[in-house]
């Protein structure tokens, strides 16, 4: 991935004066100037930058396309589609072209990163419920809007909520992102399944079932809860594990003993976002209305409070990386390349939505190692599923699924 790499294929997205009003970029590299690291993930690394003729912050998320299983025309495509999306609240592109074996995408930089990188900095317990209200309220608008125009997010969790200085919030990942090749039809690809299903609706975890946009409004649950608590719910369990508690176990909620703190209404809304049932799950325009968002504080007059005094973004990803490095060395891991997979999915907190139990047989059945360490499995998780290599909190779980030569249709019912 070449910083002053030349171009190799033709730009083909430039959103450049699609629209009357944002700024115009252009599709050469060599306007950009690319700066420190603030952003990164399984495929993708973004930077802050200079467009260098009038001298305008940007984003730059670099792409490498040679990880990314798919036809570089529908990529392209894709981020044309992006280029278009037109909302306060959601992250656009102002443009896209191919710079040797990566897609740049040049996007509004976002000073202050995500509410996930602020939680691991400063609030690892979670946000208070003012903050918590603010940033849902806005993320939420997004997805009515989003909604509207018949896209689905597919990937809304906080490490995807971002703010910058002025406490805007916006719902970033939509496009651009392992998640939107994924159309909801569970084509395969070579990254089926990485990382922890945390955020998952169960329809999306089910084989042989179809899902909608009700699934954004599962994830948005998760991610309420994931705010409130600093992490989301089963997140220090393995990624099998966690499939099938979501799938057979009653859904996760704020308790109304333990989590004291919150109000009723909080408790409500967060309840009717993770039902089960797709069918009973409220749409996002009707979710506005409920009362938690209507006495929900504008985020200029909660976000910004959180901010002061924190040192800035790009210094707080290197700390953030040091510190996951430090922890890394502190395992056993089986070879560098998977200690650096094993970091970057965790750093992301994947969750690819096209999720297919026999590519994850298949995946399992490639892995061998002698010592596997243990994972104590409570009696809800069915015995003839032994969970042996799954990276989990940048550790390498040694995994190898014994499925007894049950079918998939069998082995997780419908609910």
């Amino acid at each position: 991935m070449g910083r002053n790499g030349s171009v190799k294929r033709s730009a083909s997205s430039s959103a450049a004066g699609a629209a009357a009003g944002p700024p115009s970029f252009s599709v050469n590299p060599a306007d950009y100037r690319l700066m420190e690291e603030v952003g990164y993930g399984a495929h993708a690394v973004v930077y802050r930058a200079i467009f260098l003729p009038t001298e305008d912050v940007v984003a730059v998320k670099c792409l490498d396309l040679d990880q990314l299983n798919n036809n570089i025309d529908e990529i392209q495509r894709e981020a044309q589609i992006m280029s278009l999306i037109d909302h306060p609240n959601v992250i656009r592109a102002y443009c896209s072209f191919v710079v040797e074996h990566s897609l740049w995408v040049i996007m509004p930089f976002m000073t202050e990163g995500s509410c996930l990188h602020l939680m691991k900095i400063s609030y690892q317990e979670g946000f208070d419920e003012p903050v918590i209200g603010s940033i849902l309220k806005e993320t939420l608008k997004a997805l009515e809007y989003l909604h509207r125009q018949g896209q689905i997010h597919r990937d809304v969790k906080a490490g995807n909520i971002l703010i910058d200085g002025a406490g805007v919030v916006k719902l970033g990942d939509f496009g651009v992102s392992a998640c939107m090749f994924d159309r909801g039809d569970r084509q395969r690809s070579r990254n089926t399944f990485v990382g922890t299903p945390c955020w998952m609706a169960p329809e999306v975890l089910q084989p042989g079932t179809g899902y909608n946009f009700k699934a954004d409004i599962w994830s948005f649950g998760i991610t309420a809860l994931e705010l409130a608590h600093g992490h989301a719910p089963f997140s220090k369990y393995p990624p099998m594990k966690v499939l099938l508690m979501t799938l057979q176990n009653a859904p996760p909620g704020l308790d109304y003993e333990r989590d004291r703190r919150f109000s009723k209404s909080f408790k409500e809304m967060v309840a009717m976002c993770l039902v089960k049932d797709q069918t009973k799950r409220p749409t996002a325009e009707k979710l506005l209305k409920h009362s938690f968002f209507k006495n929900a504080k504008p985020p200029e007059l909660t976000i910004k409070n959180i901010l002061s005094g924190l040192p800035p973004l790009w210094d707080r990803v290197k700390a953030l990386q040091l510190k996951d490095a430090a922890q890394l060395a502190l395992k056993k891991m089986p070879s560098s390349e998977q200690e650096a997979l094993s970091l970057s999915e965790y750093q992301r907190g994947v969750s690819a939505w096209n999720f297919d139990i026999e590519d994850l047989k298949a995946q399992a059945s490639l892995i061998h190692d002698d010592e596997p360490p243990e994972i104590k499995e409570d009696d809800d998780i069915p015995r003839n599923i032994e969970v042996e290599k799954i990276y989990l909190h940048g550790t390498i779980w040694q995994s190898h699924l014994q499925m007894n030569a049950t079918p998939a249709s069998e082995l997780l019912p419908p609910l």
